[in-house]
């Protein structure tokens, strides 16, 4: 009987090292594919990406197509895991006339590249050229006479407060206003003044209250199309002449 008991010892505890090793292989083997599988991602060209699945949208005429594409293809051939978006990203932000960017991977070969453009609201005197101007007062362009339907401030470029105060109200005017305004001038950041195409010209101040300096515009537009003067620098007592 000892020699029995002694024999299933045996093979119960020659089982539990088979299973033991059986674990440690299995695991062993686990970590090797997961390792294989890292490897392939970041280092082999199974997730490269490919310039035919690079897509660019968003562009306008104030941004250099040619330019973003150059950056956006210059890793091709990367594998997606190790691109760099914060990098590209950054790169893109560089060029003139860009706002913003999005950028996302498009598995397995792919990036998407979606641009947010500036938009010039004004043109300002600049040396014998105009700079066309963003809401913000970034620089989009430079252009030797202004695009149609986007007015001209007359003020100094230097002039950075009654600029950006001229900027302001232009942003804030509803598109069927805007597209009537001609010409913006700004002595000083509150008094600003906006000549409309039929010669009116509405005298804004600065460029606090506009949602209520607009909407009285808009209200003594209809209510006295004779004036040819609108005076709403203070709104709560607009004046017409």
């Amino acid at each position: 009987m000892s020699t029995q008991m002694a024999d299933r010892l045996a093979e119960r505890t020659a089982m539990r090292r088979h299973r033991a090793w059986r674990r440690v292989l299995g695991w062993v083997l686990a970590v090797v594919v997961v390792v294989a599988l890292g490897v392939a991602a970041l280092w082999s060209p199974v997730l490269a990406l490919e310039k035919a699945q690079v897509s660019v949208s968003g562009v306008n005429q104030y941004v250099d197509p040619a330019a973003v594409r150059e950056i956006v293809e210059e890793p091709v051939g990367t594998p997606l895991p190790r691109l760099d978006t914060v990098a590209l990203r950054e790169q893109l932000l560089r060029l003139r006339g860009v706002k913003d960017v999005r950028i996302a991977r498009s598995w397995p070969h792919g990036l998407a590249v979606e641009v947010t453009p500036r938009v010039p609201v004004a043109a300002v005197p600049d040396g014998d050229e105009l700079a066309l101007l963003d809401s913000s007062g970034a620089r989009v362009a430079t252009r030797p006479s202004a695009p149609q339907g986007l007015p001209q401030v007359d003020v100094p470029l230097d002039d950075a407060l009654a600029l950006q105060a001229a900027l302001h109200v232009l942003a804030a005017l509803p598109p069927g206003l805007a597209k009537q305004v001609q010409q913006v001038s700004a002595d000083t950041q509150d008094a600003v003044e906006t000549v409309l195409d039929d010669g009116t010209t509405v005298v804004w101040g600065g460029s606090s209250q506009l949602p209520l300096k607009v909407e009285a515009v808009r209200t003594l537009r209809k209510l006295a199309d004779g004036a040819r003067t609108i005076d709403v620098s203070s709104p709560e007592l607009p004046v017409t002449r």
